[in-house]
């Protein structure tokens, strides 16, 4: 495998186009503003993609040259084509970690891996969120307390319908009392699968170091370390065996 984490971080980039709110907050896209803060690592190569390139940026030399991919999804997860979920997934299987990010909770690819509903409930208000480090021991956590709040974001609650979590990483509170796990991983085949709850796009929620902080983990967390294949082959024996004329010598036990 690269020494390097070749990182894609893959975005709808439609938001940002259409509402002044968003654009004003990440102009060149939250796609890229996570990016930024990630070039700066000199483990890392990173780039970007996005859902109206072709094959939403996501071509096979692409996956192929990925060890991580960042997914954040949210008004169009319709639009994703299943015949790129499917490699995606296939990837994943091979290999590959994925972090999904917020609404990402809704992705094809998320919901295609962890083969739930993955529903929730939300709230766009004045909530503030505390994200509870509940497992401090975790790569991911590393560098963050015992919690950090953000002073503004959209609530999601419980309960949330993934299935059980590998690791729980974090619990967020929210200001309306409602609670909801913000940071879970799962394996799936040879692949690692991070969740992160924060980063509505109409909040700053990407430019807060804690955030940026807990990416940046998950990304050296979730990298592959393999890169296996699926294939069913016919296997040969390692030691011989008798065959088949001796194996039908042999007395049968228990029948006449």
């Amino acid at each position: 495998m690269s020494k390097t984490i070749r990182v894609t971080v893959w975005g709808e980039f439609r938001h940002e186009k259409k509402n002044p709110k968003v654009a004003a907050l990440y102009p060149q896209g939250m796609h890229e503003t996570i990016a930024d803060f990630l070039r700066p690592n000199t483990d890392f190569t990173v780039r970007t993609a996005w859902l109206d390139q072709p094959e939403h940026g996501l071509t096979d030399a692409i996956l192929a040259d990925t060890d991580v991919l960042i997914w954040w999804g949210h008004m169009a997860h319709g639009d994703v084509q299943d015949a790129i979920v499917a490699k995606v997934k296939t990837r994943v299987l091979e290999g590959m970690g994925l972090i999904a990010l917020h609404s990402a909770h809704y992705a094809k690819i998320f919901k295609a891996l962890l083969g739930t509903t993955c529903s929730l409930k939300w709230r766009e208000a004045t909530d503030k969120e505390r994200l509870w480090n509940i497992n401090p021991a975790h790569p991911i956590t590393q560098g963050i307390g015992e919690y950090f709040e953000i002073p503004a974001e959209e609530m999601y609650g419980e309960p949330f319908g993934i299935p059980e979590p590998d690791q729980l990483i974090f619990i967020s509170w929210f200001t309306g009392g409602e609670v909801f796990r913000s940071g879970a991983t799962w394996q799936r085949g040879n692949g690692r699968i991070f969740y992160f709850r924060p980063g509505h796009e109409t909040y700053p929620t990407y430019h807060q170091k804690e955030v940026q902080m807990v990416i940046t983990n998950a990304v050296r967390w979730a990298r592959a370390t393999v890169c296996i294949p699926d294939v069913c082959p016919n296997a040969k024996p390692l030691e011989p065996l008798p065959d088949d004329t001796e194996a039908a010598a042999r007395p049968t036990i228990g029948h006449k």
